[in-house]
């Protein structure tokens, strides 16, 4: 994965207000940490910090050069959002060396088509990995092509790239092939529609109207007054 230069100031303002401040003004806060150095509290620009995550992932190597003239290398360790405005909140970066091992999630990707009548069930949808933090890939893949029901996919099946390590268990099930359900199975799992009880109330009183007898002094019905 290549690296995405980037852009920051050095923030001095620190808690809820100052997070809010910052935000406001069309940056995230962040903090650089790692190598035994001192935290480094930052503010990245957001539309290019979410362009880059969009389009590297959420292990994007950055080269972030400060306005103190700080230039740092460092990969996204957590990333908090802000589920309603899909903005972010704040951003850990770790710190790292050309070179230098580092272990991180990558999402791992299906590939190909299961046998017929089958379901694919996820069970993990990233794996632990060992690379040099300059080739972390952004995804890894695993092939279901023609897996029939029954079968699962371990963390040993999944494809990796050349110097890239897996660092998760092997028998990790990372998704299993199971049989589809047949419309008979389907149609027994559905709850049964019970009419709502205002219609199911109007229908007695429209039962009883039918069935009560008329009262002295009025006409029966048509066809009671028929005679045979």
């Amino acid at each position: 994965m290549s690296e995405v230069k980037i852009s920051a100031e050095p923030r001095t303002e620190f808690g809820k207000g100052g997070a809010r401040r910052t935000r406001r003004a069309g940056m995230v806060p962040a903090v650089l940490y790692g190598h035994g150095e001192k935290p480094k509290h930052i503010a990245l620009p957001a539309r290019e910090f979410a362009a880059a995550i969009r389009k590297g992932g959420a292990n994007q190597l950055f080269a972030i050069e400060v306005s103190d003239g700080t230039q740092v290398l460092a990969l996204p360790k957590a990333i908090q959002r802000d589920p309603i405005k899909d903005s972010f909140e704040h951003v850990d970066l770790l710190l790292v060396r050309r070179g230098e091992k580092v272990t991180v999630e990558v999402p791992v990707q299906l590939t190909g088509e299961a046998a017929k009548d089958t379901l694919i069930v996820h069970d993990h949808d990233t794996l632990s990995v060992t690379a040099d933090a300059t080739k972390v890939p952004d995804h890894l893949e695993a092939s279901i092509e023609g897996l029939e029901a029954g079968t699962q996919v371990t963390a040993a099946d999944v494809e990796l790239p050349s110097g890239v390590e897996l660092a998760a268990d092997p028998e990790l099930p990372v998704a299993a092939v199971t049989a589809a359900p047949t419309a008979e199975q389907l149609e027994a799992t559905l709850p049964e529609v019970e009419a709502p009880a205002e219609e199911a109330e109007a229908g007695e009183e429209a039962a009883e109207g039918a069935e009560a007898p008329a009262a002295e002094g009025e006409e029966a019905p048509a066809e009671a007054k028929t005679e045979a």
